[in-house]
């Protein structure tokens, strides 16, 4: 059956390899500033997830899935970190996370049965030296996603997948060349950072009724980092 999937931001990173998995067969809306590397029939909702209201009345009536990509990458010593920083981290990560939800909850409790895909990291779980910023706003969606989840059941399924670094546009600074890859590939068990791709997989999994008993879960996917030591 075609599903109606909505994306927060989906033009690039994991979210554009989300919809090059799913737009086949389902009817996909991006909700993003950008409208690159979209293919044919995906809907384009010119929207910024810091600053809009996202106005609902173009996408359907029930939505079957949804996923909030945008996030932030602020890794410094916490002696060097602004109060702004840890406030804007809050806001694109939590704050405009919470803000969407409430507007398209409504349409994910038309569908019979729905998923929504938030991100965390694997920062959270795992304390890492100059996380503190991004780890907060992160462990902020992780209890919210919690709570939503046994508030929403049986007919809304809320995940939470914390992936390790991946290799996204978002990660640019950290991976922007050959001996910096090569470090971070270093600190994964698997030896390699994450691609979008398989960040991917697992989201496109969750929207899947094959995920249809899984609620209020943080999922790793982290090359090992975090719980190997090896």
């Amino acid at each position: 059956m075609s599903k109606n999937i909505l994306l927060i931001g989906g033009s690039h990173g994991i979210g554009n390899a989300i919809v090059q998995h799913m737009h086949d067969g389902n009817n996909v809306f991006v909700a993003s500033r950008e409208n690159e590397n979209l293919p044919d029939g995906v809907t384009h909702i010119p929207f910024d997830a810091t600053s809009d209201e996202l106005d609902t009345s173009s996408l359907p009536e029930a939505l079957h899935g949804f996923v909030y990509c945008p996030g932030s990458i602020n890794l410094k010593p916490f002696k060097m970190l602004k109060q702004e920083v840890f406030e804007e981290d809050m806001q694109i990560n939590f704050f405009s996370l919470v803000k969407v939800t409430r507007a398209v909850m409504p349409l994910l409790t038309k569908a019979e049965s729905s998923s929504a895909v938030f991100f965390s990291t694997v920062a959270v779980a795992t304390g890492m030296p100059f996380h503190t910023s991004v780890a907060a706003a992160k462990g902020a969606i992780e209890g919210f996603a919690k709570a939503l989840a046994a508030e929403y059941a049986p007919t809304v399924r809320v995940n939470v997948i914390a992936p390790s670094l991946v290799d996204t546009p978002l990660a640019g600074r950290l991976l922007s060349n050959d001996s910096k890859k090569e470090k971070m590939d270093e600190l994964h068990p698997l030896k390699r950072v994450g691609t979008p791709e398989d960040v991917a997989g697992l989201a496109v999994y969750l929207l899947e009724q094959n995920a249809g008993w899984m609620t209020g879960q943080v999922l790793g996917i982290n090359g090992g980092k975090g719980s190997l030591s090896v």
